[in-house]
Order: structure tokens, then sequence, then C-alpha cells
């Protein structure tokens, strides 16, 4: 084997040789990237109709070629510190790192090695791609080698700055500064510079919008390089390091157009994460998303209705069809030429009693019933060899009450409790499988919606509890909520058809259960009364946290899904006093957006009044529990914190808690 890996090194160089010699004649001049820029073709986003243009897919746009003074000193020197410190002394090619990297390559059957200096990535960006092959590889380093030959260094780092992704559709040093700070390229400073100059390793991953803290990381490591490389004194790298980064409703994007342009971005990002920068602007590709425009305009109108005041609460709202999982209409903000943070996409915010739900459908999977009961009012529960408090609202105290009546009253006492017995990893795995893409950690206030998500996330997930316990994906697009359906490229080639994958997360029956619960929440006596829509069943709940800082109303009847957050954007600040005097709760002004425009968006797509499915009778069976060690198991003697549970029949808990020395198991 040995052997024959030599040999086919040896044939892998008169290859190289070969190509370096026919790369020079034939596609040096490709190279240029102004040539690059007239090669491109646009690409469009529109909405469900097939012809509404979103966004512009336009590689023109999103790269302004500069000339060398016109890019900062501290980019150059930056994007040299982190990617390529040698880049002034070699000519082009690190040699040695080349050979490892094939002879690597050789031995594994395949390219899996990098080692590209400025030079080769350059080459890379502007001819010959993103492929992982032996071939490409000897090509990149051909064109590297007679390009070092032919232009000064200078030139090549110039171009180089010209034709890098820079993330959120920017390419080129010029376009980049101008999406991130607002500046020509000349102008940036050193930790402006140095926060560009670490995103073309990821553009993704650190993306200072969506990922700031990944992105503060990296630029405080090209620092400290450059700070290494004696390319900037201590005092500098101190003051660097600590500069705040762009604020994301400062980061201006391009190419965007029409009636819903925070969702245009929201599908742009998804198709750079999928098929790369270069393909997506400038690539020609047709995309039709899933936007319903009559919806969306509709989502406009009822949140500023409620909403008028420039100054006042902000609003965020996704509304998403169930049965096919098409996000139909996003609301992101009040005006995405100030601000293009995406409220109902990036928006990571507390969602209090809208996530009791999750609590509530884990209880139903474990077996119990809505008929259990547990006693409302301030409560102590030991955790961990400590108490934890848990208040109601306004310290309302309902007695001892059932899942029925705690779930319609909000009752946070109740369902601290309940998430104690059920155990909060599994509300996180339930919530989850719901259609929570955020991370989550399974503390106990998990059930009083204590960790962050964002409407998008909040109206997928109760799109399953409207969908009969079935979560909708897309095909082709994976675990991500339905935005686009079908992809062509400049000649109409079908690149990708999304259709609706729907998984059974949810027994149906359990959902149907509820379901039942839920609508409770919008009936007389329910936190969600304020939402409810006269001649139609809806289901939904409220929520409502700390301080009055964030207000929720996600509810579903049974043709459509809307999640609805009120808050301000800026931080969490209390809406004490914002309700004509009074507090922002989950039943103001989020029930009160939720209704108008639900109440718009069914009448506009005449959907009939429907009702949701009953849930058959269930057999009930009263068991004594115990919380001794976990999640409950049946008591076994005289156990410390016993309660009775009722469950559904034949869905008691299976352990048995060995409360008396030397009984059985």
């Amino acid at each position: 084997m040995a052997a024959l890996a030599a040999v086919l090194f040896a044939v892998a160089l008169s290859a190289f040789s070969f190509g370096l010699v026919l790369a020079v004649g034939q596609q040096l001049g490709g190279l240029d990237p102004a040539k690059q820029k007239r090669l491109q073709v646009d690409g469009y986003v529109y909405a469900s109709d097939g012809h509404s243009i979103l966004a512009i897919l336009r590689g023109s746009e999103s790269r302004l070629l500069d000339q060398s003074d016109q890019i900062s000193p501290w980019l150059k020197q930056a994007i040299v510190s982190v990617e390529d410190k040698r880049f002034w002394e070699r000519r082009g090619l690190d040699l040695r790192s080349l050979l490892r990297a094939m002879w690597v390559d050789l031995r594994h059957g395949g390219a899996v090695q990098g080692g590209s200096t400025i030079t080769q990535q350059f080459v890379k960006n502007a001819l010959t791609g993103d492929s992982r092959s032996i071939a490409r590889k000897l090509k990149e380093a051909a064109l590297a080698w007679q390009i070092d030959q032919r232009w000064s260094k200078d030139k090549i780092l110039t171009d180089y700055l010209n034709t890098i992704y820079f993330g959120n559709g920017a390419y080129g040093a010029e376009r980049a500064a101008r999406t991130y700070f607002g500046v020509p390229a000349r102008s940036l400073t050193l930790p402006e510079a140095a926060l560009l100059a670490g995103i073309p390793e990821d553009p993704t991953l650190y993306d200072p919008v969506r990922h700031p803290a990944a992105a503060a990381a990296r630029r405080a490591l090209v620092l400290r390089l450059m700070l290494q490389q004696h390319v900037i004194l201590p005092a500098q790298y101190r003051a660097a390091v600590k500069t705040p980064l762009p604020k994301p409703e400062a980061v201006h994007l391009p190419g965007l157009a029409g009636a819903a342009p925070y969702f245009g971005e929201y599908v742009k990002q998804q198709l750079v994460q999928r098929y790369g920068a270069k393909t997506v602007y400038g690539g020609g590709l047709h995309v039709t998303t899933t936007i319903d425009l009559k919806l969306q305009r509709l989502a406009v109108q009822a949140v500023q209705k409620w909403l008028p005041s420039p100054t006042g609460p902000q609003a965020a709202l996704v509304a998403i069809d169930p049965h096919t999982g098409a996000v139909v209409a996003m609301y992101g903000g009040r005006n995405f030429h100030h601000s293009q943070f995406n409220l109902a996409v990036q928006g990571d915010r507390q969602s209090g009693s809208s996530f009791k739900p999750f609590v509530l459908a884990t209880a139903l999977k474990q077996g119990i019933a809505p008929e259990s009961t547990f006693k409302s009012g301030t409560i102590s529960i030991y955790i961990g060899g400590r108490y934890w408090t848990v208040h109601n609202f306004e310290n309302e105290d309902l007695g001892v009450i059932n899942l029925q009546r705690a779930i319609q009253a909000s009752d946070n006492t109740v369902f601290a409790q309940l998430t104690r017995d059920v155990g909060p990893v599994n509300v996180v795995h339930t919530a989850h499988e719901m259609g929570i893409t955020r991370p989550l950690h399974g503390v106990f206030s998990i059930g009083l919606g204590t960790q962050g998500v964002s409407p998008l996330d909040m109206a997928r997930a109760y799109a399953t509890f409207a969908n009969g316990g079935y979560r909708v994906d897309g095909s082709a697009f994976g675990d991500t909520a339905r935005a686009i359906t079908k992809i062509t490229d400049a000649t109409g080639k079908v690149v990708a058809v999304n259709k609706p994958v729907q998984r059974e997360e949810l027994d149906p029956t359990l959902d149907e259960i509820l379901t039942q619960l839920l609508e409770g929440v919008l009936q007389p006596g329910g936190t969600g009364a304020a939402a409810a829509i006269p001649g139609r069943v809806a289901a939904g709940k409220t929520g409502t946290t700390e301080n009055y800082g964030d207000a929720w109303f996600v509810g579903y009847t049974p043709q459509l899904v809307t999640a609805v957050w009120v808050g301000y954007p800026q931080a969490v600040i209390s809406m004490a006093h914002d309700y004509h005097g009074g507090p922002v709760v989950g039943g103001t002004y989020p029930a009160l957006i939720w209704k108008t425009f639900m109440q718009s968006a069914l009448d506009a797509e005449h959907a009939p009044a429907e009702s949701f499915p009953s849930p058959p009778y269930m057999p009930l069976a009263y068991r004594s529990v115990t919380y001794a060690k976990g999640p409950l198991e049946l008591a076994n003697g005289p156990c410390p914190d016993t309660t009775t549970m009722v469950y559904f029949a034949d869905k008691a808990p299976a352990r048995i808690d060995s409360c008396v020395s030397g009984s059985a198991g």
C-alpha cells in the first residue's frame, strides 16, 4: 500500500506540473473580480403567489469593488494576521503544507485536508469553487503560484478582500463595512476591522447579529494574533477588545424588497446555510416561499392598530398553517430600514406562562389526567437541598384546583409542582419534540417560561398541537420552519422541492385533551378571554414574565396558528404602565393583536368555522405517589411527600419507591 501511495503521489506531482502550465493560459484572466461580477446572474425570492418579489439575490449589489487605498490598512493587517501570517513572505503557496495535505489526501483516497494561503483562498473564491478534491487542490495551487509571479501582493490582498463573504449578504470589504457599520471600508477602525476579519472563517457562526458571543470571541482571537505578531500595541489591544459589537438594529442588509422584508431576510439566511453564499448571491436562483402577502398585510394592520406609538412597546407575530407547516405571515419589527433585527426569529425572550402547555403535554404523556388536583397559592418546594418559593400573579390563591382550572387561570404554583412531578428534563424533551429549536435547560423554573424562545419557535410548536400532535417539517430543509416551497436555477431546472413531512410527536388522543384544556383559556374566566373570536373555536395560552418585561399570546384554530410577542426589543423593560396606564400582560395587547389578525385572516381565507375533535372517554385510576427521589413513583409504605394523583387507567408510574427499609421494590 505504501508503494502504491508513493506512485500516486508522484503522479499527482506530475499532474501538478502540467496543471501549472495549462492554468496560466486558460484561466488566469478569469480571476479578475470585475469579470466575475459581470458573470453573475440575479436570483429572486418570491411570495407564495410565485411572482411578488420579496428579495433580490444580486451578487453585483452585495459586492462593491474597491481599490487598495479604499480599504482600511487595519482590515488588511487583521485578515493577514488571522488567515496567513506569512502572506507577505511566501510565493503564493505554503509548499510544505500543500505536499503534506496532498499526501494525507492520497492515503485516504480523497481530499480531507486544507492548507490554503490567502492567495489560494482567493483562487478558490474567484474560480475553482468549494469542491474538495485533489484535482481542485492542484488546480488551485497552480493558479496561486502563477498569480504570485504576475501580481503584486497588494493586488492579491485587495482582490481577495473584494471577493470574500462576510455574512448577511455582504460580499467584499466595502459592502461588509457598510452592512455592519454604515461606513466605507477605508474608514474601518481596528476593532471593526478585527470583527470583519474573523467572519469569513464561518459567516454563520461568527455573525455578530445572530451570534454576538461567538463573534466577540473570534474578534478577540484576531486581536490577540495581531498583538502576538507585533501589528498592534498592548494598549490598542485592550481598547479594541472592550469595544462593543455593532447593535443588531444598526446592521443594514441589502437586497430586500416588498411587503415582508424580515421574512425575506430569514429565507436568505436559510439559503446561504444550505447552498453557500456564492451560489445564492448572483447564482440565478428563483425561490418560491410560503408567505401569503394578503395575510402579511393583515398582520401589519393588526399590530399597528393596537401599538401605533413609535416609542411604545413593539410586537412580533408569526402565523403558520398547521397542516402544511407553512409560515404564512411574519412581522419582525416596526421598521426594517431602521432595524434589521428580526424579533420574530432572532428574538430570544422569556415566554412566561405560554410555556405551560409543554408541561401539561409532558404530564399527559406520563398518564397524569387533568382531574389531578394541586394546592394553589404561594408554595415552597424543597429541591436539591433548598427551598424554591413560587407565587401566583398578584399572590392569588385558588385553593385546591385541578389541572383544567390551573391552565385556565395560569396558576404558577400548580405548574411549578407539576414541573417537579414530571421532571424538568422531560419538559425540555417535549418542547423540542413539538418544535422548539432553541437550546433549553432542564431547570425547575422552565415550566414558568423563564428561558428564551422566539415567536417562530412558539408558533411552530403550537402548530403541532393544532395538527393533532403531528409536527410538520420541510423535506428539503430539515428541522426548521417551512418557509420555502420550491427552488429553481437560472435555467429553470428544479433544485429543491420542500414538501411538508409530518411526524407524530404527541399521541392524537392526548393532543385532543390538551387542546380541549387550552380552549378554556379563551373562555370567560380564562386569562385569554380577550382573544376569543365570536363564532369560532380557538385554543391558546397567555404569557407574562416577571415585572411585565414580556407578554405573549399563542393560540390556534383548526386552520391557523399565530404567536404574538409584545415588549421592548432593546432590553427587558417593564410595561407596568403601558396598557392605558395599567400593565401589559398576555391577555391585553398580545391577545388583542392575535384576535384582530386571526379574525381578519380567517375571514380573508374564507375558512369555515370548525371545531376541534372531541377526546374520547378515558377511564381513570387513583394512585398514591411520592416525589421522594425524583419524578413521581408509586408510594410503597410511609413515604414522605406523598399525594394522590389521578391517572389514565393503565398509565400509572411503573417504578415503585421503596420507602420502607427492606421492602420489595
